[in-house]
């Protein structure tokens, strides 16, 4: 249906109703950008035109402002999207490819030279751990709830699991740092009294509800005349989960991992409390117990005092990790899609 058909269906009351509230909006979000004072006294008018427009008539006005909601969550995406790249250019016009691939030295204050190396290969290390431990654990969760616990068990699981989603991060950071580390320093000899390693566990740990709940519902979304079938052939509980559940559920399980780490990819306070701030590459690089920084940590750690050039290298950051973050978004949708696609249509 084209745009034409569709404004043509609309009747005359919800026109008015879409053109004036769209015009006072605009008016609005405008004010803010050349006129801050006037915000509040337009965004109160909008309120009273709405609250008006919703006793007069209620379903049309309600349908408006659905739309307005909905256009909203895509214009703070771009509005986001621009002010990153804009306050980004000033540092990649004057380091150039140098703050992608700049070796010696990385970031210096003193003499202007930033370049992004150890905090990307920092970001890379973590992100690589904290998958090994959300895939395997998450996945494990997933089909036990699914698949293998009785009704009280998981009643139970499900639950307490979900609920780790909702412990702050800054305090998985401070019990990393305050148990983890003292221990990995003390028994293991470990040198270094924060490293990499135990950013990364502490973060797929904070990945894991995001990884079992949606590798919950992947599974639950597998047909069960699928596994009627398993069943008919003389495949035990067992041989049905692995030979026919967790490959027809496999693309939705995959999104269930990439959403869950790209999430906690951007959690700031796990890294910034247990790292020490040490802007260099660990040593050999794969050096995953020696500790360098990450592209949260360097924000969060140097936001309050950086200016000019500096500051600048801190949105190139945020741009950095803004677009690792959202490509795992994509792709978790991606292959949660082609899910449905292969288990034939929406569950």
């Amino acid at each position: 249906m084209s745009v034409a058909t569709r404004l043509e269906g609309l009747d005359q009351t919800e026109t008015v109703i879409g053109g004036l509230g769209g015009v006072l909006l605009a008016v609005t979000l405008f004010s803010f950008l050349v006129a801050p004072a006037l915000t509040g006294y337009l965004a109160g008018a909008f309120v009273v035109f709405a609250l008006v427009s919703y006793v007069v008539e209620e379903d049309r006005t309600a349908r408006f402002l659905l739309f307005v909601t909905t256009t909203s969550t895509v214009l703070v995406l771009g509005f986001i999207t621009v002010y990153l790249v804009l306050n980004a250019i000033p540092v990649v016009r004057e380091m150039g490819l140098y703050l992608f691939t700049g070796s010696d030295p990385f970031w210096s204050t003193g003499s202007n030279v930033y370049s992004l190396v150890p905090m990307m290969w920092g970001t890379f290390l973590t992100t690589v751990i904290a998958t090994l431990v959300a895939a395997p654990l998450g996945i494990a969760g997933a089909v036990f709830i699914s698949e293998i616990a009785p009704g009280w068990a998981r009643e139970i699981v499900k639950p307490a699991v979900e609920m780790l989603a909702g412990i702050p991060s800054i305090v998985y950071g401070f019990i990393g740092y305050t148990v983890l580390s003292p221990y990995f320093q003390t028994e293991l000899n470990v040198p270094q009294l924060g490293n990499l390693f135990l950013v990364g566990f502490v973060i797929g740990v904070m990945a894991l509800p995001t990884v079992v709940s949606v590798a919950e519902d992947a599974i639950a979304a597998v047909p069960g005349q699928m596994k009627d079938g398993a069943h008919a052939l003389g495949a035990t509980d067992w041989q049905a989960t692995t030979s026919v559940t967790l490959p027809t559920a496999f693309s939705g399980i995959s999104a269930a991992v990439l959403l869950g780490v790209g999430r906690a990819v951007g959690e700031t306070m796990a890294a910034t409390v247990i790292l020490a701030n040490v802007v260099d590459l660990p040593d050999p690089l794969t050096n995953v117990f020696d500790s360098t920084i990450t592209l949260t940590s360097l924000i969060a750690s140097q936001y309050g005092a950086a200016s000019g050039l500096q500051f600048s290298g801190l949105f190139a950051a945020g741009v950095v990790l803004f677009v690792t973050v959202m490509g795992f978004s994509v792709a978790s949708q991606l292959i949660e899609r082609r899910m449905n696609e292969r288990l034939g249509g929406e569950q």
